[in-house]
């Protein structure tokens, strides 16, 4: 019996581990780091040129492979006797290490979108970013936020002039 808690235990651990790992990362636009926050950004004005969806590959940290080969090794020990336990331990670690590599790549990955920009000075520059509730479409103007090495887009703020009275 004390096995089988050790068990539930150790695949308590890895699947809270990589369900909080899941959120680590992101490419969303509207995430900002705190060392991003009250710092001077440049923002530059463009126009959507092209529209294309992507996936955003999802890390591997060694986190899930890590844990996998825990929960793996702490399942594959609780075979037979002490023999046969060491090599369902090796077994199970590896396999729980594939295992543990893939649920946190598939966990980190995300849907994005590349967009493709002409700069009003005539430049042209590609951003892929994860994608949100903001829908990109050809001819849309933009604003390009480049704060240190990140960069996000974002449709225009729409200024609405006032009438001359």
């Amino acid at each position: 019996m004390h096995k089988i808690t050790a068990t539930a235990t150790a695949i308590a651990i890895a699947i809270a581990s990589l369900l909080g790992l899941a959120a680590c990362t992101t490419a969303d636009p509207n995430v900002y780091s705190s060392y991003d926050a009250q710092r001077m950004s440049t923002v530059l004005d463009a126009t959507v040129i092209g529209v294309r969806p992507v996936v955003i590959d999802g890390q591997q940290s060694g986190i899930g492979a890590a844990a996998g080969s825990f929960v793996g090794s702490v399942a594959g020990s609780g075979v037979g006797g002490y023999r046969d336990s060491f090599v369902g331990g090796i077994v199970g670690a590896v396999i729980g290490g594939v295992i543990g590599n893939a649920t946190e790549r598939a966990a980190t990955h995300q849907d994005g979108v590349e967009l493709t920009l002409q700069l009003r000075n005539g430049d042209r520059r590609a951003v892929v970013q994860a994608r949100d509730n903001e829908q990109f479409a050809i001819g849309d103007p933009v604003i390009v936020v480049i704060t240190g090495n990140r960069v996000r887009v974002t449709k225009a703020p729409v200024t609405v002039v006032p009438a001359p009275h």
